[in-house]
């Protein structure tokens, strides 16, 4: 990709601060106005998105409960597939894929449709998609939708360039917000990963537009977008949401066993990136752009796969819960994690519209929970963090964002005393990650893309005949007709 030398790149941002602080000063109606917006679009998109999964997941697993799995999870996952394959192929070909690619080329100032259509499209062919057994997670779509937003936001309020790149990573970072609750993670994740700038101004706007999407979703979910969560109470109001509540024990001894975590979850994170990009080059050669085809024969395979596991792999959010209490056992955290590293790499290769931080955290989890059976049965020693701090750490070897994956992990349990532990393990994994491939999994695929449409053009071209113009008639000779 064509970069800035270092130079103009310091010009260009020192340029980009001074719009951005003109605007604030010139029409500061306008900046409240857009990042009030970007808060509430990304957080009722957000809702909408897991809520719809939970509908859709839910009345699958009723299903089952009446029909054989071999009948209804092939159906339900061919059918699914075909549907929101036909939705991307025909209204908005960009909903396609994880989205996170999708905003880091917008902000890489390459020219890609964005909008609203995209992030509606999104959304009803992410909640197809994933509902119907597609094991992908919310969080790519959930930055695609929020990026979307923010850009028909500052469209419609007529907000400069600068700006405009600035509220879309904000409103990228408030998809994460909303659908993890972890504003100090979509936060980290807008600067760390899509903006690459720690300049005040834009701390400031991304802040802002993350902590108003979390508290707007609570409150939403307060008035019965997402019942059963968020975290406002009609009693005593806003309050402390948390998915888990372990027993935190953090001992010097830790440290040693968290590296060694580290060391296997960065290799292992690198192996899980090199096979996610495999299946989908394997995927535009052997399909190309016939997406419906590709989705649907992709959900079929999908289907037949978990058919054929115990119920325990039926729900994936059940199993992805189970492993974060730490109820189940190596076994089953084992296989889990063997099926999920194989199932959700031949999702992504799909091309269906889902993220893959959700699977990340599940098999982090799951060689956390069997490293931490293992270290109890040869010391005795039983490591309390080793759970959370092993989903951190596969975020952090896949993403190459250590900060925002501590974060996110952190978002489970809101628990303070578990951020050394997790910064320990993500960091190690980062490190050991980036020994094997200085960029992130969205970095190449990204390389990827562009990649293909290198290609594309140079077939264009190839086929292209050269215009010659055409020839004035001539008239009689010596003079004109």
């Amino acid at each position: 990709m064509p970069s800035l030398s270092e130079p103009k790149q310091r010009r260009h941002l020192l340029g980009s601060s001074r719009s951005i602080r003109r605007l604030l000063e010139r029409r500061w109606l306008v900046v409240v106005l857009a990042l009030a917006l970007t808060g509430l679009g990304a957080a009722i998109t957000g809702l909408l998105f897991t809520s719809g999964i939970s509908l859709l997941r839910d009345w699958r697993l009723d299903l089952l409960d009446e029909f054989p799995a071999w009948v209804v999870l092939p159906a339900l996952g061919a059918l699914g597939g075909m549907v929101s394959a036909w939705l991307i192929t025909n209204l908005s070909p960009a909903a396609g894929g994880a989205g996170i690619t999708h905003i880091m080329g917008f902000l890489c100032h390459r020219s890609v449709p964005m909008g609203l259509r995209v992030g509606l499209v999104k959304l009803v062919a992410g909640i197809i998609a994933i509902g119907s057994g597609f094991p992908l997670g919310p969080e790519g779509p959930a930055v695609q939708m929020g990026g979307s937003v923010a850009w028909q936001m500052s469209r419609w309020l007529r907000a400069p360039v600068a700006f405009r790149r600035v509220i879309v990573a904000a409103g990228g970072g408030a998809g994460i917000a909303a659908v993890f609750s972890a504003p100090i993670g979509g936060f980290i994740y807008a600067i760390e990963e899509l903006l690459h700038s720690a300049r005040p101004v834009v701390l400031l706007l991304v802040i802002i537009t993350t902590f108003s999407a979390d508290t707007l979703a609570d409150v939403l979910g307060f008035l019965g977008l997402n019942p059963g969560g968020g975290g406002l109470n009609s009693t005593i109001g806003f309050q402390l949401e948390r998915e888990y509540t372990p027993l935190v024990r953090f001992l010097p001894v830790d440290l040693l066993y968290l590296v060694a975590l580290g060391v296997v979850i960065g290799v292992l994170a690198e192996l899980y990136t090199r096979y996610v990009l495999t299946m989908q080059r394997q995927g535009n050669r052997w399909f190309g752009d016939r997406l419906i085809l590709r989705m649907t024969v992709s959900g079929l395979v999908l289907g037949c796969v978990y058919a054929a596991l115990p119920d325990a792999f039926h729900n994936p959010s059940e199993l992805k819960h189970l492993i974060g209490a730490g109820k189940a056992d190596i076994s089953l955290a084992l296989a889990s994690f063997v099926v999920l590293f194989f199932s959700t790499g031949l999702a992504a290769g799909s091309g269906a519209p889902g993220g893959l931080f959700m699977p990340m955290l599940t098999l982090g989890g799951a060689i956390g929970l069997a490293g931490g059976s293992g270290v109890e049965a040869l010391t005795g020693h039983v490591p309390t963090t080793y759970v959370f701090a092993g989903m951190g750490a596969f975020v952090a070897g896949c993403s190459r964002t250590p900060i925002s994956a501590m974060f996110l992990a952190f978002a489970l349990t809101k628990d303070l005393l578990i951020l050394k532990p997790l910064l320990v393990a993500c960091l190690t994994s980062f490190v050991i990650a980036r020994l094997f491939h200085p960029h992130s999994i969205y970095e190449r695929q990204m390389g990827m893309e562009l990649d293909a449409e290198d290609r594309m053009a140079m077939k264009l071209n190839r086929y292209r005949r050269p215009f010659t113009p055409p020839t004035p008639p001539s008239g009689p000779t010596g003079g004109p007709s």
